[in-house]
């Protein structure tokens, strides 16, 4: 009866854990922290990330996530968009799209001055020494960089311990 109650009692804790990371999520596309984002926060956060889309692909991309069709999207539309899930090839695709936003000189590698720009667009300050750092502790091959198959296996087991 122990276990049945830690076991609980730790998934309790990694729902709040991943409800925190989720909110931290949603603050960085609120740019204005009015609790909700708007088609041009959500365009702004997607080409910081090195995407653009065009006005009409936004709409649709809307469209598709603000469920209550009040031209904003909630906590809750982000948080059903991202539990979504996703058939095989789709989410090798979206791992792919996640893995070539990282690659800025598309060269099928993630470098930490790589890693170190896409993160300080998106707001989230951190040293270029800390993203040596990150990279070094998912480089199994020791070249200093981030390849597609390091960066699968890193997101796979990264979404492994969430549940």
């Amino acid at each position: 009866m122990a276990n049945k109650e830690t076991d609980a009692a730790e998934n309790s804790s990694m729902i709040v854990r991943d409800m925190d990371q989720l909110q931290k999520i949603f603050n960085q596309f609120d740019a204005n922290k009015d609790g909700k984002i708007s088609i041009t926060e959500l365009g702004d956060v997607l080409q910081a990330m090195g995407t653009r889309y065009s006005q009409e692909e936004l709409q649709r991309v809307m469209g598709d996530i603000d469920t209550d069709c009040d031209g904003f999207i909630n906590l809750s539309e982000f948080a059903a968009l991202c539990r979504a899930s996703f058939d095989d090839a789709t989410a090798a695709t979206e791992l792919r799209d996640a893995f070539d936003l990282y690659d800025q000189d598309k060269n099928g590698l993630i470098s930490s001055s790589e890693l170190h720009l896409v993160l300080n667009r998106l707001g989230m300050k951190c040293s270029e020494e800390d993203c040596a750092r990150m990279i070094c502790s998912v480089d199994s091959d020791g070249d200093g960089n981030v390849n597609f198959e390091e960066f699968q296996k890193m997101m796979n087991s990264n979404s492994g311990s969430a549940k």
